[in-house]
């Protein structure tokens, strides 16, 4: 594991015309809850989990039955898809994206709600499995690619082409809107964790592939706790799009090896996601495909299934060493909070 600590302030180039990320939980809590499917999901103890990591507390907020979609995605790109409903009529709209993992479930699932179309473009990595719950929910699946960047870059070019509206969960200059949107509906889990723990965490290792759950995450911790949590954000070395790019001193493209935690692999951060974590974030963290392993291990023995991306918080906690665990300030009286973030492969 490498761990990464810069002092803040931080100062990234390139962001100025990026806004920061929205702490606008309770607009989202309020549409959200208007969903047939909504519901809490629930904040768990993992004993074992903390005795592992030998601290005093493990909570993990267990976001794998979240409305029936089987991540915290379900979230993001449906709740930018209902907001956009308030105000317009979007039957016979067609929303295309690209997809690492789940946010393509999501879109798929709230264009189906209000009646548009979607057109969710995958890399030729993702498993063929996942290809078919896409098709299931009613979307139509394009293979284009051999990574994420790859599909991204082709699901641009459709929705130039057809007219439709694009809807990724990544930002950059001149597309901001949308995925701004998209992190607000992501609040509404850091929102129930806030009001479900018993005390504040005293750390929090949230995962992050573009980044858009560990900043949704960071900025209500931050609006409900301050400064007291260390807050470190964990993504796979094959993939350290926001590590790198703290260390480059501004967003950067960083090239790798294809990771295992594929919901997780993507090499370029989210810009709102960049600004809001340089911001909010304490440390920043790569761990190797054996260290995203051994999290998931642990996860399922303490009872919560999930995979390598899902676990790669509880991951990053027990791969520190002594030395890395001293300069976190993590010992035996901490208090940690980590997002189970999806369910096992499948």
């Amino acid at each position: 594991m490498k761990l990464l600590d810069t002092p803040r302030p931080r100062t990234l180039t390139g962001l100025d015309s990026i806004p920061f990320p929205s702490d606008e939980a309770a607009r989202a809590q309020a549409l959200v809850a208007r969903c047939p499917v909504a519901g809490e999901t629930p904040l768990q103890s993992a004993p074992a989990i903390a005795t592992e990591a030998a601290v005093t507390s493990v909570w993990l907020k267990d976001e794998r039955g979240r409305m029936g979609l089987g991540s915290f995605k379900a979230l993001g790109a449906a709740y930018v898809i209902a907001t956009a409903a308030q105000s317009q009529d979007v039957t016979g709209q067609t929303y295309v994206t690209a997809s690492a993992g789940n946010h393509g479930m999501s879109v798929a699932a709230g264009a189906a709600a209000f009646g548009a179309a979607s057109v969710v473009y995958i890399a030729q990595t993702v498993p063929d499995s996942f290809a078919a719950r896409l098709q299931e929910q009613g979307a139509r699946v394009v293979r284009e690619g051999a990574t994420y960047e790859d599909s991204m870059k082709a699901a641009e070019a459709a929705a130039k082409a057809n007219g439709w509206q694009l809807l990724s969960d990544s930002s950059w200059p001149g597309y901001t809107e949308i995925p701004h949107c998209l992190m607000e509906g992501y609040l509404v889990l850091m929102a129930e964790a806030i009001s479900q723990v018993s005390s504040p965490p005293t750390h929090m290792f949230l995962q992050a592939g573009v980044g858009g759950l560990a900043c949704a995450c960071a900025v209500l911790a931050r609006k409900a706790w301050g400064s007291a949590p260390c807050i470190i954000v964990v993504e796979p070395e094959a993939a350290p799009a926001l590590y790198g790019s703290i260390v480059a001193g501004e967003a950067r493209e960083m090239p790798g090896p294809v990771s295992e935690m594929g919901r997780l692999d993507c090499k370029m951060p989210s810009l709102i996601a960049l600004k809001g974590l340089e911001r909010d974030a304490d440390f920043f963290a790569t761990i190797s495909e054996d260290e995203g392993q051994a999290g998931a291990g642990l996860a399922m023995v303490a009872g919560f299934a999930s995979s390598p991306s899902g676990a790669a918080g509880i991951s990053g906690l027990i791969a520190l060493d002594a030395e890395q665990r001293a300069s976190v300030g993590l010992d035996a009286q901490s208090r940690v909070l980590c997002i189970l973030s999806e369910g096992p492969a499948t």
